[in-house]
């Protein structure tokens, strides 16, 4: 039985220890995309050629990418290992050669300027044994050291001792530490590297080959269609090796972040960050919104289009499905047309560019896809909340109550599409292949058994829809102008601005009542030390006069007494 992880947290495996007695099946294929430096490509070979690994589970697929002088295959080498030239430049087109012509069962990524450690395949592998959908990245340690030779590196128990000392890939693992090993993050297809990691080829062949046009942050970008594909994302700091030299963004992290950020920006909705316009279109959106067509109104159909395109939420597309091969725009009649809502639908949104006619659906690669029956419009800020609810709580469907009647319920479904493509690689064969694969990707039915395993791997929730902002097409309120909307959103940032000089000036305020506060408080003190002072002086001072008093009385009583004895004395 696969194994079911729920988010990214891969902890519920347990993979053998390495060197332990366990019984290796799967085949791996290496693809090493290589560019000039022979002498690099020699070592990665040699490292290769002493793995743990069983070498007829083993494929090496070098590929050539352009080198003058062309790169030849060592002597010490793998077994089963091929030479292939791609004449396309570009890391990418390598990649895709060397991904084309495997055969593994899993795809194992390893640069030509990295020396793994002997146990390096072995410990990726041991992990894709448990499950078919891993993707797993070694621990990189960048070294300056001068190059031993192959020959040295083939007959090495432990490289370290060629290599250190090192530096860590540290922003990998700084985020792994950070998330306790990418077990609470939304991101963990970020180590996604194209040195050093592996990944179950099923999962390729739902995510597709690299994209082409990416001249930097390839691996990103793959990583984030692999996430899409339903792929779990794991940290093996016994899976080692060694990058010859530091890396491109060790050595120039500006100009790699200038040319990547808007590539990346444009196809991982999931950096926010990097998409900092508050209204423009990017290729991959961060939400689809699919409105059925087929036997629905076009005012229905309006209704819930315009509401959602009016919606604060401006990072979408909206699918509208429907027969629109069956559309004729020549009907001789064509207010008897049986297609006229469509026609009229396909005149009403055909140049509007958020907005697409499809026949069918396939599968996403965006993050959300809302599935919103015709009539039904959300409120302004409505899909914003939905969004945020499923990405807070970290939900793969969020299922809105709209409607209730003796006949059933009318309701929205907000899947993720990641959990989908999870849930899709648990079901039996047999439903992969059928109705369980089209249930998963949402193209029928109402989702049976396929929202029971997303339940299990991600969580589902049913929210309400009135408390959401969903209204009946016809209630919808009218839309705001742009003018008024914009006007809106000034004054709402002028209050903004207002409300926060007023809590400055209350701040500054209570700073200085703070500081007079204080000023009364030493001068209190002050005050109580000189009383006190004063105190203790009385009291010095009346027992000083107590003591004198005393003297006083005593002298005048013996001075009496003399007296009466002299005024006797006489008197006799």
């Amino acid at each position: 039985m696969t194994p079911r992880i729920r988010g990214n947290d891969y902890t519920v495996l347990d993979p053998p220890a390495l060197g332990s007695s366990w019984t290796p099946r799967l085949r791996v294929s290496l693809v090493v995309p290589a560019h000039a430096n022979q002498s690099k490509l020699d070592l990665t070979l040699a490292g290769l050629a002493v793995q743990t690994y069983p070498a007829d589970l083993i494929e090496v697929i070098v590929v050539d990418n352009g080198s003058e002088p062309p790169l030849r295959l060592p002597d010490i080498r793998p077994e089963n290992t091929r030479l292939l030239v791609c004449p396309t430049p570009g890391r990418a087109a390598a990649r895709n050669m060397g991904l084309a012509a495997a055969i593994g069962d899993v795809i194992h990524w390893m640069d030509s300027d990295i020396v793994p450690e002997r146990e390096e395949v072995e410990a990726h592998m041991r992990w894709h044994h448990l499950a078919p959908y891993l993707s797993v990245t070694s621990y990189l340690r960048f070294t300056t050291a001068p190059l031993p030779d192959a020959k040295e590196v083939a007959e090495a128990e432990d490289l370290a001792k060629f290599f250190e000392p090192t530096e860590p890939h540290a922003w990998i693992e700084d985020m792994v530490d950070r998330t306790d090993g990418l077990t609470r993050t939304h991101r963990a297809f970020s180590i996604h590297i194209g040195g050093a990691t592996s990944v179950g080829a099923r999962l390729f062949e739902r995510a597709g080959p690299m994209d082409p046009d990416m001249v930097l942050g390839q691996d990103t970008e793959m990583g984030y269609r692999l996430a899409q594909a339903g792929a779990v994302f794991i940290p093996d700091p016994e899976a080692r090796a060694y990058h010859l030299g530091p890396s491109m963004r060790m050595r120039d992290a500006e100009s790699i972040s200038r040319v990547s950020h808007p590539l990346v920006a444009d196809r991982v909705p999931v950096y926010r960050w990097l998409r900092k316009h508050p209204t423009r279109q990017w290729k991959v959106p961060l939400l689809e919104v699919v409105v059925d067509a087929a036997g629905a109104s076009c005012d229905d159909v309006m209704a819930t289009v315009d509401a959602v395109l009016a919606g604060t939420l401006t990072d979408l597309s909206v699918l509208v499905t429907g027969p629109w091969d069956e559309v004729r725009p020549e009907q001789r009649a064509p207010l008897t047309d049986p297609h006229l809502d469509l026609v009229l639908l396909r005149a009403h949104y055909g140049h509007e560019g958020r907005v697409r006619l499809v026949s069918g659906l396939s599968d996403s690669v965006a993050p959300f896809r809302l599935r919103l029956p015709p009539g039904w419009a959300p409120g302004e800020d409505t899909l914003s909340q939905i969004l945020g609810l499923a990405q807070e709580q970290d939900l793969g469907l969020v299922s809105i109550l709209l409607a209730e009647d003796p006949e059933g319920i009318t309701g929205a479904r907000l899947e993720s599409t990641q959990a989908f493509a999870r849930a899709a690689l648990l079901v039996s064969p047999h439903e992969a292949d059928g109705e369980g694969e089209t249930m998963a990707h949402g193209d029928g039915g109402d989702g049976g058994d396929v929202d029971a395993f997303v339940d299990e791997v991600f969580g589902t929730f049913w929210a309400d829809g009135e408390t959401y902002g969903f209204t009946s097409g016809s209630e919808a309120g009218p839309f705001p102008s742009v003018r008024a909307a914009y006007r809106a959103r000034v004054q709402a940032q002028a209050e903004v601005e207002r409300l926060t000089k007023e809590v400055e000036r209350i701040r500054g305020q209570v700073a200085k009542w703070r500081e007079e506060a204080g000023r009364w408080r030493r001068t209190a003190v002050g005050y109580r030390r000189e009383v006190g002072a004063l105190r203790r002086q009385v009291s010095t001072l009346r027992r000083t006069q107590s003591r004198r008093g005393l003297r006083s009385l005593r002298r005048i009583k013996v001075l009496a007494r003399g007296l009466t004895r002299t005024f006797n004395g006489r008197k006799s």
